[in-house]
């Protein structure tokens, strides 16, 4: 067991069956031995590849979209770019060069990147270390000054801890991360019931609800509706409330147990995209989407600058641009292509027209 599973498995012991969401939080955070604290998981050499990595299209299109929405936004002179989980610092590279096309906007923009882990901070310090803009590294979303916010979440919400419900013949009971006879972490199910569940579900049924989802996005349309402002969200998940589970663990790029080694590898779940909806509605924001990235990005211009990069570009290069191309926006199966899978959604002021990137 790791060190960090010897330290879950003695407050168990200690206290009884934690919620799972306490436990993808400790496996995630942990101040020690946290996966987040203590691993670069980006790119080839880590355990998993984003967007980002796959090309620089993909953080100039969400770039262009910002300057657009700034200047739907009234152009105001202070603009506060906020980046939710910035990895190495890639994708934030991306976003300011293309936001440079804006006239004016780089010399009112200043920067906030919302990171607790101390080694990626450092890697975005490298990545981002000849960038000329102001650029402030904050541990949560309340830290930044207020004023409005154009933030952007990749691949943000889908590694927040999530509760899971399993139906049973009482009804709903939460599950619960204990210890088996051999002292071994193993999945159970708490003794109440949980009154706040529909009961219409078949037996056996699982639903994952995230809190902290749903706080964070609450959080996130506060500040739009009182100050201005928008934000992007990008994530693979589910566009209405389902039923069923979707935790996962990896490293190495391969699947594996989420209980068997404690801060060694990404817990993440697939995101409620309905849930973020609800939560941002509820604040005042307006809510646009969401839709596939493949859609988002052939909207707000993708095709174009692939095309733009090929007239300048051996014939390897070239072939590049397009096998980006069809993994970010491309159609058919998740494991090779992006854009049915993920999903991108808006979040903007109420009064705010709306953005290019959401038609039918």
């Amino acid at each position: 067991m790791t060190p960090l599973g010897e330290e879950i498995a003695a407050v168990i012991e200690r206290e009884g069956p934690m919620r799972l969401d306490r436990y993808m939080m400790l496996c995630l955070q942990h101040p020690r031995y946290g996966y987040y604290m203590t691993h670069d998981p980006f790119g080839a050499q880590g355990d998993f590849i984003t967007a980002p990595e796959i090309s620089q299209m993909f953080g100039e299109m969400l770039g262009l979209w910002l300057a657009d929405a700034w200047s739907l936004s009234g152009a105001p002179q202070q603009a506060r770019l906020v980046e939710l989980g910035p990895g190495r610092g890639t994708l934030m590279t991306d976003v300011l060069r293309a936001l440079r096309v804006a006239p004016g906007l780089s010399e009112k923009l200043e920067v906030d990147l919302v990171e607790t882990s101390p080694k990626l901070r450092q890697a975005q310090r490298e990545t981002l270390g000849r960038e000329t803009v102001p650029i402030q590294w904050r541990y949560d979303l309340a830290e930044t000054p207020r004023g409005p916010i154009f933030l952007i979440a990749n691949e943000f919400f889908d590694a927040l801890p999530v509760r899971q419900f399993v139906r049973a013949a009482p009804g709903w009971r939460e599950r619960v991360v204990g210890l088996d006879a051999n002292r071994r972490l193993a999945l159970g199910l708490a003794p109440r019931t949980e009154p706040d569940l529909p009961l219409t579900a078949p037996l056996h049924s699982v639903i994952e609800v995230s809190p902290s989802a749903q706080n964070m996005m609450a959080e996130i349309a506060q500040r739009i509706a009182a100050d201005g402002g928008a934000a992007l969200i990008i994530d693979y998940g589910y566009t209405n409330t389902t039923l069923g589970e979707s935790l996962q663990a990896v490293s190495r790029h391969a699947y594996v147990n989420p209980l068997e080694a404690p801060g060694e590898a990404d817990l993440t779940t697939h995101v409620d995209f309905a849930a973020l909806a609800r939560a941002a509605k509820a604040e005042g924001a307006k809510v646009l989407g969401p839709t596939t990235q493949g859609r988002f990005l052939t909207q707000v211009g993708i095709e174009r600058r692939a095309a733009a990069l090929r007239s300048h570009a051996t014939e390897r290069q070239q072939a590049d641009v397009d096998a980006a191309l069809r993994r970010l926006a491309g159609s058919g199966d998740p494991r090779e292509v992006m854009g049915d899978l993920f999903k991108v959604m808006a979040i903007v002021h109420p009064d705010l027209p709306d953005p290019p990137g959401f038609a039918d």
